[in-house]
C-alpha cells in the first residue's frame, strides 16, 4: 500500500511554507513513484546508457526543491510536476546528443515520423505541448503522464485525481489536437 495521500498533501503545504525538516519525509514517501515515472523514460532504452532512472530522480528532486514554494496542489500535481520536471531535462539532454533517444514515444504511429528521426518528433511534441498547456493545463499533464511516461490510463487518472472515464475523454481530445498539428490538419 502507497503512502497517505493525506499526509503526503500535508507535507507538501508545510515544504512549502518553508519547513525543511519535511523535505526528507516528504522524498521518502515520493521517491519510489518517482522511480517508477524515471524507469518509464527508460523502457525503450539501450543497455549502457549513461544516465539512468535514479540520477533522473536526483536530478528532479534537485530541481523540484528550488521550486519547493509552487503551489502544491496534492501528490497527483506533484508527480505530474515531476513528471515535466524528467521530460524537460531528457529533451535538454536529447538536444545536446540528438544521436540518442532517450524518452519513448509509444502509441505514436510510425507515419507521424516523416522525414523527421524520432529526436525530432520528441522535441516537436514537446513545444506543442506548450500551447496546449496554455489552452488545458490538464490535458497537458495527461499527455505527459500517457505519451511521454507510458503510464496506463488507471495510473494517469489516479495521478490527475480525475475518473477513468473523465481521463480517456480527455486523452482522446488531446490527442486529436496533438494529430491535427501534427499532420497540419488544425
Amino acid at each position: 500500500m502507497g503512502p497517505d495521500p493525506g499526509e503526503i498533501t500535508q507535507l507538501l503545504q508545510q515544504w512549502r511554507s518553508g519547513d525543511r525538516q519535511v523535505e526528507d519525509r516528504l522524498f521518502e514517501l515520493l521517491t519510489p513513484e518517482m522511480h517508477q515515472i524515471a524507469e518509464r523514460c527508460f523502457r525503450r532504452e539501450r543497455p549502457g546508457n549513461s544516465l539512468q532512472p535514479t540520477a533522473l530522480v536526483n536530478e528532479a528532486f534537485l530541481r523540484l526543491a528550488k521550486s519547493k514554494d509552487l503551489d502544491w496542489h496534492d501528490r497527483g500535481h506533484f508527480l505530474a510536476i515531476s513528471a515535466r520536471v524528467m521530460r524537460r531535462y531528457l529533451i535538454d539532454h536529447a538536444r545536446a546528443r540528438p544521436d540518442i533517444l532517450f524518452l519513448p514515444i509509444e502509441g505514436l504511429p510510425d507515419r507521424f515520423l516523416g522525414t523527421r528521426t524520432p529526436s525530432e518528433l520528441v522535441i516537436e511534441v514537446d513545444e506543442l505541448l506548450d500551447d496546449l498547456g496554455r489552452e488545458s493545463p490538464s490535458r497537458r499533464a495527461l499527455v505527459e503522464l500517457k505519451f511521454f511516461l507510458g503510464s496506463t490510463d488507471q495510473e494517469t487518472a489516479d495521478a490527475l485525481d480525475i475518473t477513468l472515464h473523465t481521463m480517456q475523454r480527455e486523452w482522446y481530445r488531446a490527442r486529436r489536437w496533438l494529430f491535427e498539428r501534427l499532420t497540419g490538419k488544425t
